[in-house]
């Protein structure tokens, strides 16, 4: 999954549980390039540290910062840009069709991922419309 700062979907990417997270990464940053052209940054968490560093930069031309946390941290602390993501989560749970995985097919989870930030999007925009 692909978040802007706001928490809002750019990409999301549903693979089989065989698939590793760098190379579901290499997939969704490459559809993110063609779609999104004025990109320079983007977070990831560590376990994208491997290998996708280098590939963004050599492929993408961007830059890819990986959070991590302060040297000798013990238990739970929240990470900077890392809590986005998480909150962009727990927002899609909120809806009742993305609260289980019902889905046969991962393309249907992800339009339904699309929907509920469709929604979302449409709930903050009705919140801020002049009442007049």
């Amino acid at each position: 999954m692909l978040v802007d700062t706001l928490g809002l979907l750019l990409v999301v990417l549903m693979t089989s549980a065989n698939v590793q997270d760098r190379t579901g990464g290499k997939l969704v940053l490459a559809y993110a390039k063609r779609r999104f052209a004025r990109l320079k940054l983007v977070w990831a968490d560590q376990r994208y540290e491997h290998g996708l560093v280098e590939w963004v930069k050599q492929w993408c031309k961007w830059v890819l910062e990986i959070v991590r946390p302060p040297e000798g941290q013990r238990g739970f602390r929240i990470l900077p840009r890392r809590w986005v993501v998480e909150r962009s989560l727990a927002w899609y749970t909120r809806s009742r069709r993305l609260s289980r995985d019902y889905e046969g097919r991962a393309r249907t989870s992800e339009s339904w991922l699309y929907l509920a930030n469709i929604r979302l999007m449409l709930r903050r925009l009705e919140s801020t419309r002049d009442p007049s």
